[in-house]
């Protein structure tokens, strides 16, 4: 460890803020004195306060320190990597860090390397490192896969892991484990470890996860002053009676051009990039003046058009941007002003960070407006504000055991030079991720990526390295390194297309199975311009430009966001508020029409209260339960009390969920009291019962299929080459159901359906539901027909068919149906 910085050296850090007009925060003058202390660490504090600063000064100050004489010497190897979850955020930390090189009269150089620098400027950087580099956790595995990897390394101080609360949680969190256990490898004590955090309930854990026990003196620094944030709901001049998802959003938008009107500038969040063209599209056609002072950004844009709509936002000269998660981190937008969430973000540490992205400057409050998209979610603004008053944030659950990692990091070091079996099992080891894996499992790693295993050994295309006599593992084979540097990666997203005009340039791009839903000549929407589909050729949709004023909006393939837990509580708890009339704010105020509906026909549950409503009409017999758990864990239940029924009787049941319940749809009566009277939520079989239920085969065959490819088992294809979806699609089954008949201990196989149960179904939020449900009074209701809560789950599960005639018009019929007593 250093010796304690001298007080002149903290000094110069003060000195600079105060020529910059700023004056340091408290936790900024600890950042600074741990790590000149040699410790490593989190800062954690609010968006907007100085987080970026409390890192690159002391870094820089250490040069400083160490080089008294010589402050502006060059080429000094590279000290600092910058790792950040979104290319978004490199330009901004690489201005910051050169606004602080350049006033302290250094000559560092800050370069920037990711999917969109250029092969000229990559090997500039190999040659002649620059002093920090910004990076993402996937061109930081390219840099371990390049020969020669521990030269550039060799003078490496510290890795900075920008919005870790972003990585952990995900395999890209995992990845960086696996490089910090090399750099440490590498550098041993000279190396340090620090993360940039907001707030999370388990920001112990993060500091483990990202600097393991035991590697060297560590500590959370956290700033005192917490962030104002002002929420202010968005509300319908009346409320729907029978509310359905989608509906409240559009018809709150001409309550959305004020605000745009009255803010400097507004970013406007969706959760959905179908979601963000649809508004896109629907503000200009409210409001034709916005035209060319608003704009779109999401990750399916292309990188030119990002690049243009941030740099005008910084600008100041668009008055809106509606954009999706691609705008949520880090990115200071100073002069955005006011900030429009669409719909519930069903967590409250992703509510408070796109709230962050308004008053981004220390001190400042940040104004969020949320717009509900159907009248229940007025339920979660409410839980939402009790939330934040009450200081109630997420954890984040960190992967463990990620083999399907695991064996892409060991090719990858492979491929540049190879690794030795023990060095590596230590390094690995000393992750928070891999700390339990066994002799025999990493055995079972090092078969899998020299023979292909048990079952593939027959199979030269899976030899893919080889260990030498000197016992080095390495990949020989240029045209195996080639196709692994391709697939390095955890980000698995389906094939895509890119969208070009007939005539030249691109527009972005597009998942593959949406394009082959559309003739030629269909007209469809995207990046706010209206297109006309013309053909595909090769890895391109060739499209012309339309002016027609329809046309399909594409949609994607992502799964939908999980309602948290801690937001399940609140919500339970304005649940409660809603049944005892308690109107103590203006969303739950605005709901009592339908909570008197609801009441008259069924119940509004209380905390300690399971509703259960079961009613039969021409569609069938509805049983629905109301657990307020989120879509994820009703996903699980209901599959599980579907199996359950079933063993009363041979049924067959048609599952729709959402985050307030579950609804099961059958043609014949459901024995429901019966199955109630057999303690129907019971633990003791639940393993058992839940894998009977959900088909958890399935399940685990479409999981595999990422991690499939991440393992390496799948080449997604050259560029402008790539693979078409089905094929990806069948080869990962294929080894499926290979692994499953010939090799069932598979690792691999094995993780699919970990995962499953871990973050599909999380069993174990799954197991804590049951268990209050238990102790719960069971609320049993049969109404003559739908009640407000049930409404919203019907008409969920109606989108989900293909009718002939227009949903919306068979939705009001069915309203005009239920308000007729």
């Amino acid at each position: 460890m250093s010796a304690s910085p001298s007080p002149n050296l903290l000094r110069r850090g003060d000195d600079w803020f105060t020529g910059r007009g700023w004056t340091a925060f408290p936790f900024q003058h600890e950042a600074w004195k741990a790590y000149l202390d040699g410790k490593s660490g989190l800062v954690n504090a609010p968006t907007g306060s100085g987080k970026t600063y409390s890192l690159i000064l002391p870094i820089l100050l250490e040069f400083l320190k160490e080089h008294p004489d010589d402050p502006a010497k060059a080429n000094n190897g590279l000290q600092a990597i910058w790792i950040t979850p979104i290319r978004a955020l490199t330009r901004e930390i690489q201005a910051a860090a050169e606004r602080a090189i350049e006033d302290l009269g250094m000559k560092w150089r800050v370069g920037i390397r990711s999917g969109d620098t250029k092969t000229g400027e990559r090997t500039k950087q190999r040659n002649k490192p620059p002093e920090i580099l910004i990076t993402t956790p996937e061109s930081l595995h390219l840099l371990l896969a390049s020969k020669g990897y521990e030269k550039f390394f060799s003078d490496l101080r510290v890795l900075v892991a920008d919005e870790w609360h972003e990585l952990l949680g995900t395999k890209r969190g995992v990845l960086v484990e696996l490089a910090l256990s090399r750099l440490r490898g590498i550098r041993g004590n000279a190396f340090r470890t620090w993360g940039i955090s907001a707030t999370i309930g388990n920001m112990q854990e993060a500091l483990d996860v990202l600097v393991p026990a035991g590697t060297r003196e560590r500590i959370i620094i956290r700033a005192k002053a917490s962030k104002e944030t002002e929420m202010i709901t968005v509300m319908p001049d009346e409320i729907e009676t029978f509310p359905w998802a989608g509906h409240l959003g559009i018809k709150l938008l001409e309550k959305v051009v004020p605000i745009i009107y009255e803010s400097g500038s507004t970013l406007i969040f969706t959760n959905t990039r179908s979601q963000c063209e649809i508004w896109y599209q629907r503000l200009l056609e409210a409001d034709p003046d916005l035209s060319g002072a608003i704009a779109m950004h999401h990750g399916s844009i292309s990188r030119e058009l990002r690049d243009w709509v941030e740099d005008a936002l910084h600008q100041g000269t668009l008055k809106a941007v509606v954009c999706t998660s691609s705008l949520d981190l880090g990115v200071d937008f100073r002069p955005v002003e006011t900030i429009v969430q669409i719909g519930s973000p069903k967590g409250v540490a992703r509510f408070l960070q796109r709230a962050g992205r308004s008053g981004h400057r220390p001190g400042a409050k940040s104004t969020i407006h949320f717009v509900p998209t159907n009248s229940l979610e007025l339920l979660e603004a409410s839980a939402l504000r009790r939330c934040i008053e009450n200081e109630v944030i997420e954890s984040r659950i960190p992967y463990i055991r990620s083999f399907d990692v695991l064996v892409q990091y060991l090719v990858t070091l492979a491929v540049s030079g190879g690794f030795r079996r023990e060095e590596v099992l230590k390094e690995i080891r000393g992750t928070f991720c891999f700390a339990s894996v066994s002799d025999e499992e990493f055995a079972w790693c090092l078969d899998f990526i020299t023979t292909g295993g048990n079952s593939l050994g027959a199979y030269d295309e899976y030899h893919k390295v080889v260990r030498d006599e000197e016992g080095v593992y390495k990949v020989e084979s240029k045209r195996v390194a080639m196709m692994h540097r391709l697939s390095i990666g955890a980000i698995v997203s389906e094939t895509t297309l890119m969208i070009k005009y007939m005539s030249g340039g691109y527009i972005g791009a597009i998942e593959e199975y949406f394009i082959s839903s559309l003739k030629p000549g269909d007209t469809f929407w995207f990046a706010g311009r209206s297109l006309k589909f013309m053909k595909v050729k090769g890895t391109e949709a060739l499209v012309k430009k339309s002016n027609a004023k329809k046309g399909k909006v594409p949609s994607w393939r992502g799964g939908r966001m999980q309602l948290s837990s801690q937001l399940s509580a609140y919500l339970r708890k304005s649940l409660e508020e809603l049944k005892l009339e308690d109107y103590h704010d203006a969303e739950l105020l605005k709901l009592a029409p339908l909570r008197d509906i609801q009441a008259h026909r069924s119940a509004v549950p209380a905390t300690d209260e399971l509703l259960i409503e079961y009613f039969h009409d021409r569609e069938g017999y509805h049983l629905l339960m109301y657990p307020c758990e989120g879509r994820g864990i009703h996903e699980g239940l209901s599959s599980l009390i579907a199996y359950r029924i079933g063993q009363f009787a041979p049924l067959t049941f048609t599952i729709a969920m959402n985050d307030y319940g579950f609804e099961l749809l059958s043609d014949q009566p459901i024995p429901i009291e019966e199955a109630l009277g057999s303690d129907l939520f019971n633990l003791t079989e639940l393993t058992a019962d839940l894998n009977a239920g959900i088909n958890a085969t399935e399940m685990a065959k479409r999981r595999f299929r990422d991690i499939a490819a991440i393992a390496g088992l799948i080449f997604k294809g050259y560029p402008g080459k790539q693979k078409k979806e089905k094929h990806l699609q069948s080869g990962s089954q294929l080894f499926f159901d290979v692994f499953t008949d010939y090799e069932p201990t598979n690792l691999l196989l094995q993780q699919a359906y970990d995962e499953i149960m871990t973050f599909q179904l999380q069993e174990a939020r799954l197991r804590s539901a049951l268990e209050r449900i238990n102790g719960q009074t069971i609320l049993f209701q049969q109404p003559r027909k739908a009640t407000p809560f049930s409404f919203s789950l019907i008409v969920d599960r109606l989108r989900e068919r293909v009718s002939s005639e227009s949903l919306q018009d068979r939705i009001k019929r069915m309203r005009l149906a239920l308000v007729r007593e």
